[in-house]
């Protein structure tokens, strides 16, 4: 079923960029350095939920999976639709994550200069992700 592939690559993906976030997010922060300890901390942060929406959607696609009727033809294509229409929302509330890190990164303290770029960061690659996977998701099933 090509849409459960898809799912669980997205997924996949998903739990590799919330890895490289954490832990590169962990050198940043441990440098205490202001500016590299408020990106740091931002990136472990994000890291940590990206990871828990990775799983999540991981067990529902897996039960979805061995579920008769979730995998009939019409319901793979809602579930697509509704697929694409979640990660196109998801792309318009990373423009305004984006917005907002951009406004704490002219705060003045080095700290929350590097809080908002680092809210700004994890944007901008969700952006990217969100967008680029939801042109991908699959239009119909195969039959």
């Amino acid at each position: 079923m090509e849409l459960r592939i898809f799912q669980r690559q997205l997924a996949r993906r998903l739990l590799a960029w919330s890895g490289f976030s954490a832990v590169g997010g962990a050198a940043l922060w441990l440098t205490r350095r202001p500016f590299w300890h408020g990106v740091g901390s931002q990136a472990v942060c994000w890291g940590v939920v990206d990871a828990g929406i990775a799983l999540i959607g991981q067990r529902a696609n897996t039960q979805k999976a061995g579920d008769p009727q979730a995998n009939t033809p019409a319901a793979l294509a809602q579930e697509a639709a509704s697929l694409r229409r979640l990660l196109l929302v998801n792309a318009g509330l990373d423009v305004l994550y984006m917005l907002g890190g951009l406004r704490l990164a002219r705060h003045e303290q080095e700290k929350w200069h590097g809080h908002g770029w680092g809210i700004f960061i994890q944007g901008a690659f969700l952006f990217f992700f969100d967008l680029l996977h939801a042109r991908s998701v699959p239009r119909g099933e195969k039959t």
